[in-house]
Parts: C-alpha cells; structure tokens; sequence
C-alpha cells in the first residue's frame, strides 16, 4: 500500500494557495495526506466540510490525545506540556469556561470602545514613518507594531518586551524549520517571562486582562497562577503574530492593485474590503488540527475514531462553488463574510472581531498618510514567509 502524498506546502504564487488544493478541492475534499513526522492524516479543503467539521464536537481540540495531527515540531513540543494546555487546545465544557473569563474584552462592543485607541497608535506610527522618509519597512515598522501594541496593552505586558517575544514566538511556534529543541528553548523563555509578569500582577493586579484574572478568578481559586500564564501566552501569540501578517499581505495587495487602492478611499468600502482581504489570503498556512473521537461520516467518507484531520482554511475559502472567480479579489463580493479565516464554531477566533478593525482603520490610513506610496522593490524582491506555518512576508520595502 502505498504512502499518501505529503500535505501540500509548495505555492506556486506567492499569494495563492498550491494548486494541489484547489485540485484535491474539485476531485477529492476529504482526503488522506502525511504530515512531516510521517504521521497521516484527512485533509479537508471544501467549504463546506470544512465548517461542518469545525461545528462538530466529535472533532476534538484537544492537543494531549496521542493521535493529534501535529503541524510543525513547534506543534509536537507544545503537546509535550500537559500542565500547559491552553483553551483553544481544550473541549467542551472546560474551553468555554475558560474563554468566557477572558472573552469580555473582545466582545464588539469592548472593541469598538478602542476604535480611538487603534487610531492613535495607527496614527504615531505613521507619523513616525513620515519624518524619517522612506524608505520603510512596514512590516517592521508599521504591520507588526499595530497589533503587538494593542495586545500587550490590552494584556499588561510591556510593549517595551516586544522584540523578545516576537522573536520565541516566531522559533517556537511559527517557523516550519527550527528544531524541536530550539521550539523547546524558546517556550521555555516566553513561559519564564510570563510566569514572572504574572507573578508581579499577583502582587499588584492592574486595569489590564492579567490583572482582571488575578483579581476575579485567581484569588477566588478558580485559576491556578499556571493557568493565567498559560491564557497570556495563548493572548500575547495569537494577539499579533497573524494580524500583522494579515496587515502585511492586506498592503501588499493594496500597492500593487491600482484599483483596489483607489476604492479603499471610499469609507463605505472599507468594512467587505477588510472581509474580502481575510478571505484571499487565509494567512494560518496548513490549517487547523482535529482529532476524531469516534466515527464520523463526512460526504461520503467516513473518518474513524482516531484519525487526525486538518481543516484547511486557504483552500476552504477559495471555494469556487461559494466565491466565484476565488483567486480574484472583489471588493464587491456580496458574501465574502462566510470566509472562514478566523475559523467556525465554538473555537472561532476570540480575536477576530479586534483584528478585523485594527486592518479596517490600518488600511487606509497608510495610503492617506504616506502619498503614492508603493512597492521599493520589484514584486519578484519583496521576500515571502515561505518558512513559516503562517503566511506573509518578512519584510515589505516601500518608498512614497
């Protein structure tokens, strides 16, 4: 019997997922692939069935059974600690008790009570890019600082610390080509980090998220002090390591697209742009892990108790039979919010919401801020994230 071919990683264009996708999407949706440990593994590409597995509770989240599909050795060495489990890797009831004494902050409404905020760090940033001259990089500069600063003031953790955890972020998660060891190295300095910053909050709770926790539900003995410096590291990661790469992407497409630019100077537009934008580019490169706990029938394929699946959300969200013409962005694509980049159901992305804003207001203040702003680089230069389980690009030259 032969071995499943490798899940799909080489792209063909940089800002399109590997045709092997949209092929097995038209002739085989549910279907067998091998992860890089040479464990296997359903992959699932079609809209779809890609929601109907992620609503369904028989597709465990859970990262300590022994048959989840682990996407990098990042993802293996993460599962190595079990007293470190946070709640997206959990299942119901236990992540819905947990995400709801962190989820008041993300709500609309505590969202949009920061539109001024957003702005105001959106705005220095600008200003500070406007004084030096270009050229800029706006990934360092701009895509990067947006999101960061806002989840490290939501948070309470120090913007100031910003460049080491970003750093151990990208080596122990992201990159597809560091070491388990070095994954593990780099867990263990964010976690030592965190565990200090909490343990200064137990002393000294502030307005802050790690602050609120201490104060409502670790000194009421419902969190342990691991369990809060578990939740940061969840929050801090998933804060802005895939905003600002969606931001990144989002500008990139923006300078080269003459009248994609042009129709973000309309305020009207800006809102299904940014939903457009998310559904193009699906930035969680491989997808999101499952594991089966008992038989489940999807299609026509039945997926055994055990069997690890990954959803992929690229694929999913260029399904032609719900998006028309995918590989195009449309700006006036009347459902372009049934994309699934933030995924579906009950681990449906906490910070969608705040990240779906910060680009909202982001976008088209570079192009009002920085006039004739583009590329400083021809296209073929500007150098994507090829190494990295989420896609972008690791630096955006710009000159204006």
């Amino acid at each position: 019997m032969s071995q499943p071919p490798p899940l799909p990683g080489r792209r063909e264009c940089p800002l399109d997922p590997p045709h092997q996708l949209r092929d097995l999407r038209r002739e085989q949706p549910i279907a067998r692939i091998r992860l890089w440990n040479d464990d296997e593994a359903w992959l699932v590409t079609r809209h779809e069935y890609a929601r109907q597995v992620l609503q369904d509770r028989r597709f465990s989240a859970d990262a300590t059974n022994p048959r989840f599909p682990r996407l990098s050795p990042g993802l293996l060495v993460g599962a190595e600690r079990s007293g470190r489990r946070s709640f997206s890797r959990m299942d119901e009831p236990e992540h819905g008790v947990l995400r709801r004494m962190v989820a008041q902050p993300f709500s609309t409404r505590s969202v949009q009570r920061r539109r001024a905020e957003i702005e105001a760090v959106v705005a220095e940033l600008l200003d500070e890019i406007a004084h030096k001259g270009p050229p800029a990089d706006l990934v360092r500069d701009f895509a990067l600082p947006v999101p960061t600063q806002m989840i490290c003031h939501l948070l309470g953790v120090p913007y100031t610390d910003h460049a080491f955890f970003q750093e151990r972020t990208a080596t122990a998660i992201v990159s597809r080509d560091v070491t388990a060891e070095q994954s593990r190295t780099a867990r263990a300095e964010v976690y030592a980090y965190l565990d200090e910053l909490v343990a200064a909050k137990e002393r000294a709770p502030g307005e802050d998220l790690l602050g609120e926790l201490v104060r409502e539900h670790g000194r009421a003995g419902r969190l342990s002090h691991d369990d809060i410096v578990t939740m940061a590291w969840l929050l801090l990661v998933a804060g802005h390591e895939t905003t600002a790469n969606m931001l990144a992407l989002s500008l990139l497409t923006l300078l080269t697209h003459d009248h994609l630019r042009a129709a973000m100077g309309d305020p009207a537009v800006v809102p299904r742009a940014v939903e457009e934008l998310l559904r193009y580019h699906s930035v969680l490169k491989d997808g999101v892990p499952r594991v089966a706990t008992e038989d489940v029938r999807i299609g026509d394929v039945l997926i055994s108790a055990g069997d690890g699946v990954i959803i992929s959300l690229p694929s999913a969200n260029r399904d032609e039979t719900v998006f028309p013409a995918p590989d195009t962005v449309d700006f006036d694509r009347p459902n372009a919010h049934q994309h699934l980049a933030f995924g579906h159901g009950p681990h449906q992305c906490l910070g969608g919401t705040l990240a779906n804003l910060e680009l909202q207001i982001a976008l088209p203040a570079v192009l009002r801020r920085l006039p004739g702003v583009r590329l400083a680089v021809p296209f073929d230069e500007v150098p994507f994230r090829e190494d990295m389980s989420v896609h972008g690009v690791h630096a955006l030259p710009v000159t204006w």
